[in-house]
């Protein structure tokens, strides 16, 4: 029996402990209320004021420029992909979960040369044996690397990525769908042509818009790449830049109260001050969860305060589609696991969530186990890393 009143948004929403999309503010909800005309100048200035944003967060002003791409993430990593890497060139995949599997089936059905370097989905790749396949290959143009993979909530070392990237004199292409905004990836720092990134993940905008910050001196040179007309990085940026406006239909409504959400980042502290509410929801929800015998997949040093992979159960008494729906009736919807290491399921820290709403959570999951007749959420042995 249900004994707490159901969690909710502050529009009334169940809350989403997802990896996106997820729950976001009533004042982004609300921008999306007006319509607006796709070349009219009060829309134009509102698109410019995003796109130079994304830029800004990036680190990236005067080299780099925002191209954005209608639909989902997987639209702008498909973009950046078959504009960036051109026929002749060579594709090399970092991967440890669906994210870098997705982008290796991108460049094939685009026809380009690409190999994989998989590692399971709680493993990071390992650094000396990057460099020994890049001096190994050298037709290797591009490499691929997603930033946070939330197959499990890994953070991969981009940094150390990109180094050795740039000393053996390859491209690099980031996906950082689920990083964007609340993890550091100053363009400064870490060397990279193309990054890939939404509206609706840490930036805490509604689905619908892709973007891929690009540099500008590779972008140039990606005239004739593209292996679709709406999927065109070049000609998307193109176009910008001498009309200002979209080649084809932009989502407006999404435009539009994305440049609301980067108000409320900006108001937040920006990148540092995301990070941080989303660092604090994760420790909530790990030190919580532990405290009841679950036990995560990924050890704290591998773990992105995006989304958190926890072991299942196994006590015979858990079901996950009854704990599931008990979680849910009290308005916590949560992501089942995809992996092939482990039986598993993700609980996400991202959205317009704060540390008080990881705590009701952790009370509706103790609620639930208590339905069950689970005394620990303790998995069968596993490797501790997980534990602490």
């Amino acid at each position: 029996m249900t004994t707490k009143k159901p969690a909710a948004s502050e529009t009334g929403d169940p809350l989403l402990l997802t990896p996106g999309p997820l729950t976001t503010s009533a004042s982004v909800k609300q921008a999306m209320v007006h319509d607006w005309g796709s070349r009219d100048a009060g829309f134009l200035a509102i698109s410019k004021l995003v796109l130079d944003k994304i830029v800004e967060l990036a680190g990236a002003q005067g080299t780099h420029v925002t191209v954005p791409v209608q639909g989902s993430g997987t639209f702008a990593v498909e973009a950046m992909i078959t504009s960036f890497v051109p026929r002749t060139g060579k594709l090399l995949v970092l991967s440890n979960g669906a994210y870098g599997q997705r982008a290796k089936k991108i460049a094939e059905i685009a026809d380009r040369a690409v190999t994989t370097y998989e590692t399971p989905e709680d493993t990071p790749p390992d650094l000396a044996k990057l460099e020994k396949l890049l001096i190994d290959d050298q037709a290797i143009s591009h490499v691929f690397a997603v930033h946070c993979e939330t197959t499990s909530g890994i953070l991969n070392p981009i940094a150390e990525i990109a180094e050795i990237v740039a000393k053996q004199s390859c491209r690099l292409l980031i996906d950082s769908m689920s990083a964007f905004g609340a993890l550091e990836i100053d363009a400064r720092k870490i060397r990279y042509d193309a990054l890939a990134a939404s509206s609706n993940k840490c930036l805490q905008g509604v689905p619908g818009l892709g973007f891929v910050v690009c540099r500008n001196t590779a972008l140039a040179t990606c005239k004739g790449n593209a292996t679709t007309l709406v999927l065109d990085l070049f000609d998307q940026a193109e176009a910008l830049a001498r009309t200002g406006q979209y080649r084809f239909t932009p989502p407006t409504h999404v435009i539009v109260a994305l440049g609301k959400a980067l108000e409320e980042h900006a108001a937040e502290g920006g990148v540092a001050g995301r990070g941080k509410r989303y660092r604090d929801n994760a420790k909530v929800l790990i030190d919580g969860m532990r405290a009841m015998g679950f036990q995560t997949l990924l050890p704290s040093e591998l773990q992105a305060p995006i989304i958190v992979t926890f072991h299942m159960p196994t006590d015979p008494r858990f079901v996950f589609q009854r704990f599931y729906d008990g979680l849910k009736d009290r308005g916590y919807v949560i992501y089942p696991g995809k992996l092939t290491v482990a039986d598993s399921f993700r609980i996400g820290c991202i959205g317009r969530l704060y540390p008080e709403h990881m705590k009701g959570a952790l009370a509706a999951v103790r609620e639930v186990l208590d339905e069950l007749q689970v005394s620990s959420g303790r998995p069968q042995a596993h490797s501790r890393a997980g534990e602490g």
